[in-house]
């Protein structure tokens, strides 16, 4: 009888799909890791700033109670002050570019005694999979990776365009992942100083006839590091921009365009499809984090 009832029990366990194997398959990586939030005090009549390493791509509130507004300039940079005095104890939320996750306890204080606070790199870094833009780079990569580009002074086979006093240069391509980068040279040999209005980089075809639509698609930089383009008189810059990877048909090219605000020196640079061939691969040392670093 005690076999017969053993059994009916195992039957039922298997019907309900458990089984101790199954069960211990079931556990998961391992127990879930939590986020120490930090203290921020806030007041009515004064701003609280918080400074991340890395743009700001969400932000979540746990009462409406608190104000949080991003600086439209500075990415990185969130004020924080009180909807009303003496709100109860809530909660805010921050993920960076990085993927770094930020957790702050909020209270009110009349007079906070920090105003201004400078937060490191979340630890471990990738607190969350680094975010990715529409623009299909990781933000934060392309912006370290972009300052290693601007760092490498190797000379590689590039382009030139001048006109009026104004050379637009491009003195390398380089890749790393997904992500190809663009190392361009403004030099300004003019008296008068040139302010961009943009810069864009457009896929075209070589030829085409009259009866046949041209066809163009533009790239969007995901980062510029050493903008906006813009030169004063008599003076040059450097310029680095990351945009996804690309590789062309011989019946297309890389137009690379500047365009002058308020002026006619306009500026163009034609890539063919061999060039960005043999853009130039990096990748970072041996044990290294993803901090800037020289070649």
């Amino acid at each position: 009888m005690k076999k017969l009832k053993l059994l009916l029990v195992q039957l039922s366990l298997l019907v309900l799909g458990y089984s101790p194997a199954y069960a211990q398959q079931s556990a998961g990586p391992g127990p879930a890791v939590g986020v120490t939030p930090s203290s921020l005090a806030v007041s009515l009549y004064k701003t609280s700033h918080l400074v991340f390493p890395f743009a700001v791509k969400s932000v979540d509130r746990g009462s409406g109670e608190i104000l949080v507004e991003q600086d439209a300039a500075l990415g990185n940079v969130l004020r924080v002050k009180a909807g009303k005095p003496g709100f109860r104890e809530t909660n805010l939320t921050v993920i960076t570019a990085d993927g770094g996750l930020y957790s702050f306890l909020v209270t009110y204080a009349a007079d906070p005694a920090v105003l201004t606070l400078l937060l490191p790199e979340a630890t471990p870094p990738g607190s969350v999979p680094a975010l990715v833009g529409e623009t299909g780079c990781n933000e934060a990569s392309a912006q370290r990776d972009a300052a290693r580009v601007a760092a490498d002074k190797t000379p590689l086979p590039g382009r030139r365009d001048n006109k009026f006093g104004m050379q637009l240069a491009l003195r390398g391509i380089y890749v790393r992942g997904e992500t190809m980068y663009y190392r361009l040279r403004l030099r300004n040999n003019s008296d008068i100083p040139y302010a961009a209005d943009g810069l864009r980089f457009l896929i075209r075809d070589k030829q085409h006839t009259r009866r046949t639509a041209t066809q163009e698609q533009e790239l969007q930089p995901c980062y510029v590091y050493g903008g906006p383009a813009s030169v004063a008189a008599q003076s040059e810059r450097d310029l680095v921009v990351a945009l996804p990877k690309v590789t062309l048909p011989a019946t297309k090219y890389l137009a690379i365009r500047l365009m002058e605000k308020n002026g006619g020196r306009h500026l163009q640079l034609k890539v063919p499809y061999h060039m960005l061939l043999r853009a130039k691969p990096f990748s970072l040392p041996k044990g290294a984090d993803d901090r800037i670093v020289s070649f």
